[in-house]
């Protein structure tokens, strides 16, 4: 089941019906998006094709265990940044190891209290919007080391000046590994929407980043007819 709201989304994956409609209860009433799954490799394609902000997974499932969901998620660049609470029966100081080694940011065990569960809940999801605004302020791809507040490039460790539009379009480019941007998309990033430039300025602007970044420069790619992406 998903509900009709826009906030954040948590995944519950359990077996137990009665525990997982009573735990999709409660994620409702805080106003979270809640997805259901019943069993683990089912959680796992609903987290890898809508990417929830929290999984809550049980660690005793039919078809995968939780352990086996989780580590899958962390092995995927498209979901490792989502947040997991592991929920089991399991206490035991190695259980409590394995299941944080495995990839879980948090761990509560059963019996538990709805009002402990959504508490553990909201601090790993503030946890991990900390870390993913970390992340956007530090990009590290290959040799390159940008970071937004310094406005610092790295090449090699070693400094790399740009001027403030190299800077805006790198940063995008290396930001989204992968993605192809068309020159009117890295036009408005490069200006932040406080000017114009014309599109075929951005191909000027390319060619100054890859002359600076020297060998590096291919992490550039040309796509011909539509723009630029960051080596994926």
């Amino acid at each position: 089941m998903v509900s009709d709201s826009n906030t954040e989304s948590v995944l519950v994956v359990e077996d137990e019906t009665d525990l997982r409609e009573l735990l999709e209860l409660h994620l409702l009433r805080e106003g979270f998006r809640v997805l259901t799954a019943e069993d683990g490799r089912r959680g796992f394609e609903i987290a890898a094709s809508e990417r929830p902000d929290l999984v809550v997974l049980d660690w005793m499932l039919p078809t995968m265990s939780g352990p086996e969901v989780a580590r899958l998620l962390r092995g995927r660049k498209d979901t490792r940044s989502i947040g997991i609470l592991m929920l089991t029966a399991k206490g035991e100081e190695g259980d409590v190891v394995e299941g944080l080694e495995s990839g879980a940011d948090d761990y509560v065990t059963k019996p538990f209290r709805p009002k402990e569960l959504i508490s553990r809940v909201k601090a790993v999801l503030r946890r991990r919007a900390v870390e993913d605004d970390r992340e956007k302020r530090h990009i590290v791809v290959g040799k390159l080391t940008m970071d937004r507040d310094r406005f610092e490039l790295l090449v090699d460790s070693e400094p790399v000046i740009l001027t403030r539009a190299e800077f805006r379009l790198l940063w995008t480019l290396l930001n989204h590994p992968g993605r192809v941007f068309t020159r009117g998309e890295l036009a408005e990033e490069i200006t932040a929407g406080e000017s114009i430039i014309l599109e075929r300025n951005v191909d000027v602007h390319v060619s100054a980043v890859r002359k600076k970044l020297g060998d590096d420069g291919d992490v550039i790619q040309t796509v011909r007819g539509i723009g630029y992406r960051c080596k994926d």
